[in-house]
């Protein structure tokens, strides 16, 4: 089994996608990369990583060949790539290509991990032994499992992705949720995710057999990085096999960096990328996100922008009770002063309060009650913010 990296002057790329602004120039962008991911996640630069998406070896500990009753051979997961000595070679494999993983994502970077019942909690405890912070866990229920064939177990009819941030104190990571959402008929998305396993035309074939046994389907990925990365980030996949997730990312309009140790899966994912053809639709024409991130607002700036007077009145929710609005952007009530979620929380009696959704004014059109969340939104419009 080959396991050295391929010299960079025969490492064929891909067509490049868009280069994010901070990556760093000796970034390998939009190439699949020959070797063990252990050695090639070592030369990546640290915090240089979007999003990792990993499919790593399941571990499944078959003992021989798989047949069915009528005596027709199972094409299951019998490869080299899958073998281990023992349960405590694979966990010192899995703590060493996760170790890696955490030094070369960025700190609002996030991870996620597909396994089986054979490997997956087994790399869980090695994610919170390395203070990885578990978010989700994923469980992708096969539209068309395959069946167990002896009638000694149950169906396995699903495998579970974790979804974990590189620690317990990361606030900050890329979740779309507001296209998620939109793209679901207006639903939060759940964390089952019903999807059939990849067959027909997306499947590749050699010589009429499946070229990789656990190629994975579009859609799983397509549907991982839509919801935690953005347009121009870096997609890392150190399990590459056939390269779906490089497929995914140039469509998806993502970089991507690919790490296989068998050379034919490496020619195979060189060719599906490059006859990927890139979306058509110039990026100069893409709206912003859903979830962009919005400027921050003082709500002196209402004071600024004229929308608020000093000594205009405010109201709190349909009770009645009124604060007046000084120059300096508090308001006071009660013989309380001070922002408009403090002293909100204080006449309500509450720990916190929004006083953007709390606070109403008086539309001096319709003479009505708006919140003064109205106002912000008045305000972005003016200044683009």
């Amino acid at each position: 089994m080959k396991t050295q990296t391929a010299p960079a002057t025969r490492r064929k790329s891909v067509e490049p996608m868009h280069q994010p602004d901070d990556a760093p120039d000796n970034l390998p962008l939009n190439h699949v990369l020959h070797g063990d991911c252990r050695d090639l996640l070592a030369k990546l630069p640290a915090n240089s990583v979007d999003l990792v998406f990993a499919d790593p070896p399941y571990n499944l500990q078959l003992k021989g060949e798989l047949w069915r009753p009528d005596l027709t051979h199972v094409d299951a997961v019998n490869d080299e790539w899958d073998k281990f000595s023992s349960f405590a070679e694979y966990d010192k494999f899995t703590r060493q290509w996760l170790f890696n993983c955490r030094r070369v994502l960025k700190d609002n970077g996030t991870l996620w991990v597909i396994g089986s019942y054979h490997n997956i909690y087994r790399i869980g405890s090695i994610l919170q032994d390395l203070d990885y912070w578990i978010l989700n866990d994923i469980i992708w229920q096969k539209a068309n499992p395959m069946p167990n064939f002896k009638g000694t177990r149950f169906c396995n009819a699903h495998e579970t992705l974790l979804w974990a941030a590189k620690s317990e104190k990361q606030t900050k990571y890329t979740f779309n949720y507001k296209s998620m959402k939109a793209g679901n008929e207006d639903l939060q998305v759940r964390s089952d995710w019903h999807l059939p396993i990849c067959t027909g035309d997306e499947r590749l074939k050699e010589n009429g057999e499946k070229a990789h046994a656990t190629q994975k389907p579009e859609a799983l990925i397509h549907r991982v990085i839509r919801a935690c990365s953005n347009p121009g980030d870096v997609i890392l996949d150190p399990f590459f096999g056939t390269g779906t997730t490089g497929a995914v990312a140039k469509k998806l309009r993502r970089n991507f960096i690919g790490m296989e140790k068998e050379s034919k899966y490496v020619d195979l994912a060189r060719a599906r990328i490059n006859a990927v053809t890139p979306p058509l639709v110039p990026d100069e024409m893409m709206p912003p996100p859903l979830d962009t991130p919005k400027t921050k607002i003082p709500f002196v700036m209402l004071l600024e922008y004229g929308l608020l007077q000093s000594g205009d009145t405010l109201q709190l929710g349909r009770k009645g009770v009124l604060a007046y609005v000084l120059e300096d952007g508090t308001v006071v009530c009660n013989q309380h002063r001070g922002s408009i979620h403090k002293v909100g929380a204080l006449c309500l009696n509450k720990p916190s309060c929004n006083g953007w959704e709390h606070w109403h004014y008086i539309d001096k059109q319709t003479k009505k009650l708006r919140p003064i969340d109205d106002l912000r939104e008045q305000l972005r419009k003016m200044t683009g913010k």
